[in-house]
């Protein structure tokens, strides 16, 4: 977990590849869903093309839905997935029904003013016009106020291991790897 620009997507695909397990992205599998057809996929379709959020019913059936493969069997890492509190207590509900259940919830903590350096350069990179310094601050407070619930609850659990995110690539995914303990 982390806000955007922390680099979720950059460590989740290193540890994937050290660990031979999978990443399993809530983006990609809504939309390999909605490319696939498949009923839930359609459900999911049908909210998107109406440029609305999928609603965490559909969502949470989908994850559900991947975990659950051949492929999850020797562990994964959730990268956009949970959101919410509700996302979390949902999983748990799902993991448990599956005699499965999560190792370690991290969270890469970096500072607001370089993740704004870093979003603005990636949309420079990506040329994503529509990535400004006000969209992007606005996206950081929205994940600020979403998050609280979510870390408090993963706190209480036991699982939430904050690392620095600050730094380059292989800095940060040492301190994951430690954080882990793997």
């Amino acid at each position: 977990m982390g806000a955007p620009g922390a680099g979720k997507g950059t460590q989740s695909k290193t540890l994937v590849d050290s660990l031979s397990i999978i990443q399993i992205s809530t983006g990609d599998i809504l939309r390999s869903a909605v490319e696939g057809e498949s009923s839930l996929g359609l459900e999911a379709k049908a909210y998107l093309t109406a440029g609305n959020l999928v609603p965490d019913e559909i969502v949470i059936k989908i994850i559900e839905e991947r975990i659950i493969l051949d492929d999850c069997k020797k562990g994964f890492i959730l990268d956009g997935f949970p959101r919410t509190r509700e996302q979390a207590v949902a999983l748990d509900e799902i993991l448990k029904k599956n005699n499965m259940s999560l190792n370690s919830v991290v969270f890469i903590d970096v500072p607001e003013k370089e993740l704004i350096t870093r979003l603005l350069k990636r949309a420079e990179i990506e040329n994503r016009p529509d990535d400004n310094l006000l969209v992007i601050k606005n996206r950081l407070e929205v994940f600020k106020k979403k998050i609280e619930g979510l870390l408090g609850y993963y706190k209480e659990k036991n699982l939430l291991k904050f690392v620095d995110g600050t730094g380059n690539s292989p800095e940060v995914n040492s301190r994951i790897v430690r954080a882990l303990g793997i």
